[in-house]
């Protein structure tokens, strides 16, 4: 459509909206009263045979999607979000005014109906009209009935014209809203409280990324969206809340990718007297018993080839799964060069021989990870906050959770020696000191918490956006965000 045409049509429908003013109709009013969902009408006549009518009376309220006819009868799609349900109007049925007013209306108005059910001699189920009002003046166009949106940068930035227009995009957030209430609804019913934690925070922690920076007027200080719950969380633990969750936002300053946004929504879990074994098994119940209340089934397709989310999940060591792919055991601690070379990368002397060995993982590891799998057991300086492992040097109890290609969670047997805590955060002051903006800030508040004692720990992190994607066959994170973060 041309600037001039969208011009035109803007207009236009402006020139409605002062005629529909003038005769006195009222383009949006305050409500519309026992209206009845579309869904409930298909429902209550499933099978009603072409040609019946009934005595059943409805009021129903919803979108224009369509209108034909001629002469003194037309027929109008209305779409609610249950469904859609033709309206059949009669000039000498509404009165030739009323009639008038409503063939007048446009595409995408919304109006509010009633009359009986029947259905037309086609079998389309249909509503005899006997009085209408709108509700809504629509005064820009719907999207192409036909093409629906085809602009992806659109789609992202007006997700109610992605939403009007196509009714799989609702389905899929109606999905990814069932995700969550069954995530919800399976850790109550395993004791779990959930809490809700400062996003605002004096000191950013919990996971190695940098922060959003934002000033406090009142109190004059910098505060920093929260980069991850966890501080908070196993503060709450010490404080003998013993299952303990919490579903919400977190805010990471990095890139946008198909598989990130820099606002996402995580769930974290910490559960005490457990490991990161009992943390594995929980993680793969869940997203198996999700799959199945919200598919019907554990089994997904990605890419062509079906994944099995049904327990147990394969489980593989990262020292076993980077030299599987690239011949490097990490066991002989290659050096920073030549982690860098196996990744085709120069050296970035702000990076460590953690980070590397993550970017290993990332690069090379994970896309190739299709099944479900636990990578288990990380090198230290990747994990300031997990605990030692009890058999393995300079390694400690942690393991990710890999889906499709895509990291989905991350899990430790939680640190809670409050003096080894605080020699993981002097050398994560070191990185700092290096250049790594991603390093974890010394946090002593969390130090005190922690010298008050916290009993073993196992803590999860599930990323909910991720695992909307891999039971939606969704191909970019932002497919699964209403309004995901663009470029202006």
């Amino acid at each position: 459509m041309s600037t001039d045409e969208g011009s035109h049509i803007l207009a236009e429908r402006r020139e409605k909206l002062e005629r529909l003013r003038e005769a006195g109709i009222e383009p949006f009013p305050h409500s519309f009263e026992g209206r009845t969902e579309i869904a409930e009408i298909r429902s209550a006549h499933e099978g009603l045979a072409a040609g019946t009518e009934t005595d059943d009376r409805r009021r129903v309220a919803g979108r224009i999607a369509a209108r034909r006819g001629h002469g003194g009868a037309a027929f109008i799609d209305l779409v609610d979000r249950s469904g859609k349900i033709q309206l059949h109007a009669r000039e000498d049925l509404l009165g030739s005014e009323s009639f008038e007013l409503l063939t007048g209306l446009d595409l995408g108005d919304i109006i509010g109906a009633e009359g009986s059910v029947f259905a037309t001699k086609r079998g389309e189920l249909s509503l005899r009209l006997e009085g209408w009002t709108l509700l809504a003046k629509s005064l820009r166009p719907p999207p192409d009935k036909y093409h629906g949106l085809e602009d992806v940068e659109l789609r992202y930035r007006h997700r109610e014209l992605d939403l009007m227009a196509d009714a799989e995009v609702r389905e899929l957030f109606e999905k990814r809203a069932r995700v969550v209430g069954t995530i919800r609804e399976w850790l109550d019913e395993r004791g779990f409280l959930e809490v809700e934690t400062p996003v605002l925070q004096p000191l950013y922690g919990g996971a190695l990324a940098r922060p959003f920076t934002t000033h406090h007027n009142a109190l004059d200080r910098d505060l920093y969206l929260r980069i991850a719950t966890e501080l908070y969380l196993k503060r709450c633990v010490v404080g003998g809340i013993e299952r303990v969750y919490e579903l919400g936002k977190d805010f990471r300053n990095e890139g946008i990718s198909p598989k990130h946004n820099p606002e996402f929504t995580m769930l974290e879990w910490y559960e005490a007297y457990a490991d990161y074994t009992d943390a594995a098994e929980r993680l793969e119940q869940l997203v198996a018993q999700v799959a199945e209340r919200v598919l019907g089934t554990t089994r997904v397709e990605r890419d062509g080839r079906e994944i099995d989310l049904a327990p147990p999940w394969r489980r593989v060591t990262l020292r076993e799964a980077i030299e599987e792919r690239t011949g490097i055991d990490l066991a002989e601690r290659p050096s920073r060069d030549q982690l860098a070379a196996a990744m085709g990368s120069e050296l970035d002397p702000a990076e460590g021989w953690g980070k590397l060995v993550d970017g290993l993982l990332s690069k090379l590891v994970e896309p190739e990870l299709i099944q479900p799998t636990f990578v288990l057991d990380y090198p230290v300086e990747l994990s300031p906050f997990a605990k030692s492992h009890r058999s393995e040097q300079g390694l400690v109890e942690r393991w990710e959770a890999f889906v499709g290609g895509i990291e989905i969670a991350n899990a430790f047997t939680e640190l809670n020696d409050p003096d080894e805590q605080r020699r993981r955060f002097e050398r994560q002051r070191d990185e700092l000191q290096r250049g790594d903006e991603e390093a974890q800030p010394f946090d002593e508040a969390y130090l005190e918490a922690l010298e008050r004692g916290m009993p073993p720990t196992a803590g999860v992190g599930l990323g909910i956006d991720r695992l909307t994607m891999i039971l939606t066959g969704a191909r970019n994170l932002r497919e699964v965000v209403l309004f995901p973060a663009m470029r202006s």
